[in-house]
């Protein structure tokens, strides 16, 4: 489990370093998209059983089921791939999606697990430490993010920005903590919500 949630906050954040490498016009964030991109079709492939992938297989799902992939993974590949082609390093809607989805959904469950022995009343599978954990970590990266691409000239930092940050971290940790959020998927529930509240306060 730990493994698996190491690679949830890993690939996304990793990836968005590597955004500068790429040019600034719509052609680059295509080419970027399609790395993410080439993951939806392997989810695919491996959700429908036409590929076999054990190990992969293990990495991404919660009981080893093939079929999981069709749902989280999927979820967050797709959320990824169009948070890039679509906003791009120039949004903080795609730095407050993928930091929130990544650092902040993954860390919830990694604290929640170890420190989560007070639970959310209205969601005994949450805890008040996951979700913490969660609105932090979620904030906090989207900040580092918005710092490391004011560097390039992408985005002008402010304090209005760091509030928008924070009050999507907010919302996606509210929308994280909910039980229907369970039923349906938070990989694909706090990317929506971050794109929601991102356009509102952005």
């Amino acid at each position: 489990k730990l493994n698996r949630k190491l690679v949830h906050v890993s690939i996304g954040l990793v990836f968005m370093l590597c955004w500068p490498l790429f040019s600034s016009d719509h052609r680059g964030a295509l080419l970027a998209a399609s790395i993410p991109g080439i993951n939806i079709i392997k989810m695919l492939l491996l959700g429908l059983g036409i590929w076999k992938d054990d190990a992969t297989v293990k990495s991404m799902s919660r009981f080893g089921d093939y079929r999981e992939l069709l749902k989280g993974p999927l979820y967050y590949a797709a959320a990824i791939t169009l948070a890039c082609a679509i906003y791009w390093r120039t949004s903080p809607i795609a730095i407050a999606l993928i930091c929130n989805l990544c650092a902040g959904d993954g860390f919830a469950d990694i604290v929640g697990r170890r420190f989560g022995s007070w639970k959310i009343p209205y969601n005994r599978n949450k805890s008040f430490a996951g979700s913490i954990a969660m609105a932090t970590t979620g904030f906090f990266a989207s900040v580092g993010y918005m710092h490391y691409y004011s560097l390039f000239g992408y985005i002008d930092e402010s304090w209005e920005m760091i509030l928008g940050f924070l009050v999507v971290s907010l919302a996606t940790t509210l929308v994280e903590s909910h039980p229907l959020s369970t039923e349906l998927d938070d990989n694909l529930t706090v990317p929506l919500t971050s794109i929601l509240v991102g356009t509102l306060v952005f």
